[in-house]
C-alpha cells in the first residue's frame, strides 16, 4: 500500500517560516509529480504548489516569490520551504502523488491526511 506522511505543519507568527515535509512509502515504482493543496475553514482546497519528477515546478500566484517545492527523488520526499508566512496562509496543508506502484496497472492520485498550518500573532 501506498502511503503519504506530511510533518512539519505548526503555528507561526505572520512573517515567520515553516518547511512542510511529505514522505511517500510503500511499493512505488515511479512518482511523476508531487505537490501541495491546501484548504483553508469555509474555502474550497486549491493547489499551492507542484514538482514534477523532471523537476518543472508551478506555483499559486499567492504563494510565487515566498514558497519554494522541491523534492528528493532518492527518497520519495517533497518539501515546501514556506517564508514572509501571512495569516491568510492558514489552511490544511495536504500533499499529492501521481505514481505508479507494483499494484496497479495505471498510475493514480494518492493523497495525504494533511498537516495544519497557522499563521498568527
Amino acid at each position: 500500500q501506498v502511503q503519504l506522511v506530511e510533518s512539519g505543519g505548526g503555528l507561526v507568527q505572520p512573517g515567520g517560516s515553516l518547511r512542510l515535509s511529505c514522505a511517500a512509502s510503500g511499493n512505488i515504482v515511479s512518482i511523476y509529480r508531487m505537490g501541495w493543496y491546501r484548504q483553508a475553514p469555509g474555502k474550497q482546497r486549491e493547489l499551492v504548489a507542484a514538482i514534477t519528477n523532471g523537476g518543472s515546478t508551478n506555483y499559486a500566484d499567492s504563494v510565487k516569490g515566498r514558497f519554494t517545492i522541491s523534492r528528493d527523488n532518492a527518497v520519495h520526499t517533497a518539501y515546501l520551504q514556506m517564508n514572509s508566512l501571512r495569516p491568510e496562509d492558514t489552511a490544511l496543508y495536504s500533499c499529492n502523488a501521481y505514481l505508479s506502484s507494483t499494484t496497479t496497472a495505471w498510475a493514480m492520485d494518492y493523497w495525504g491526511k494533511g498537516t495544519p498550518v497557522t499563521v498568527s500573532s
